[in-house]
């Protein structure tokens, strides 16, 4: 009896094994897209454009019912690195990325990373845009008043709401569930407006990186 006990376990043990085997691992996708921002000859504060940009594969997207969305700091200053400031939106407002070639699969293991700061009560949430259209915005936010903080998000952990671009709220009810194998852009919204210049509320965004797979986009 314990010589065939013995033969069940052995058996079940090499069964498991050879169904851990077969498994294939999920691996982490490589960096899709990372934006540093880059300044005027002058490192003054000035409207974020398309040439606020450091990498030329992307195309800048500005949401701002109201206000504007500024560009400020110096490249190696890490006390007030080049970001983008919200502190003058006066309405909610959103800054996406869009890569020019590809659209991006941030299903599994997507994440991005990011350098923020803020002030007040102020949060940063990420956004995507899908590539039917739908704007969705994700309910893990950041927001560190003491200090510029390198953070990550993983999208697989996110809840999901539909969001309204043109006026930068959101809409309906969670989701339960949402397909982000083909997303058109990426980036960040703030959902309450800035308090302009000086302590009160707004959000900056340095560095942001975003790891995903690359889908090509379909010619039109």
């Amino acid at each position: 009896m314990r010589k065939r006990s013995g033969l069940l376990l052995a058996l079940a043990a090499g069964s498991v094994f050879a169904a851990r085997a077969a498994e294939s691992p999920i691996s982490r996708p490589p960096l899709f897209f990372r934006e540093v921002w880059q300044q005027t000859p002058k490192n003054d504060e000035h409207p974020a454009t398309q040439a606020s940009l450091s990498s030329r594969a992307l195309e800048l997207k500005l949401y701002v019912p109201a206000g504007e969305v500024l560009l400020t700091g110096k490249a190696g200053n890490e006390n007030n690195p080049i970001h983008v400031w919200l502190g003058m939106c006066a309405s909610p407002c959103a800054v996406a990325f869009r890569e020019r070639d590809h659209l991006a699969d941030l299903s599994q293991l997507g994440r991005l990373r990011w350098n923020t700061k803020m002030s007040g009560f102020h949060q940063l949430r990420p956004i995507v845009k899908l590539a039917d259209g739908t704007w969705l915005i994700g309910d893990a936010a950041t927001g560190s008043t003491r200090d510029w903080l390198v953070s990550e998000v993983s999208f697989a952990d996110l809840r999901w709401m539909k969001l309204d671009i043109a006026r930068v709220v959101t809409t309906g009810t969670l989701l339960p569930s949402v397909d982000l194998t083909q997303v058109d852009e990426i980036g960040f919204a703030d959902l309450m407006p800035g308090s302009g210049h000086g302590p009160g509320g707004w959000s900056d965004v340095a560095e942001f990186e975003v790891y995903a797979r690359a889908v090509p986009r379909k010619s039109p």
